[in-house]
């Protein structure tokens, strides 16, 4: 599962990946183990649907996080996405093995495409303040 909103009661944080350990049906809770420190954290009713299955992620809401292995797809399908930046962010998430599933060709648009778009933020504006 993964947790997708910050819950400073809960102490659980956008991005935080666990396993579940307990259902109680009956009173419609459940019990989660995050990575990597094992803590146990028990969610009522309505804090549930902060959960998502976290059977595959995306590389930005990976970012952060390390994974013992990831599977990078790389095809010409995703071309809006293919972009060095990306790829070496995905790369950088794997501990020990990374795998990257799709053409040569995807790959080679990716190494030579530098993302150059402008970010759109606030930023310069909020430092005049």
């Amino acid at each position: 599962m993964i947790h997708r909103r910050n819950n400073y009661d809960l102490g659980v944080f956008n991005g935080d990946i666990g396993t579940i350990q307990e259902i109680d049906n009956e009173e419609l809770t459940l019990s989660v183990s995050f990575f990597p420190d094992g803590r146990i954290v028990a969610y009522k009713r309505d804090d549930i649907t902060d959960l998502d299955l976290a059977y595959a992620i995306t590389i930005h809401k990976s970012q952060g996080s390390e994974f013992e292995a990831v599977i990078i797809p790389v095809l010409t399908q995703h071309f809006k996405m293919l972009f060095r930046n990306l790829i070496y962010t995905a790369l950088t998430r794997a501990k020990r093995l990374a795998v990257l599933v799709g053409t040569r060709k995807a790959l080679a648009l990716s190494v030579k495409n530098q993302d150059t778009s402008s970010r759109q933020t606030a930023l310069q504006e909020l430092l005049r303040l």
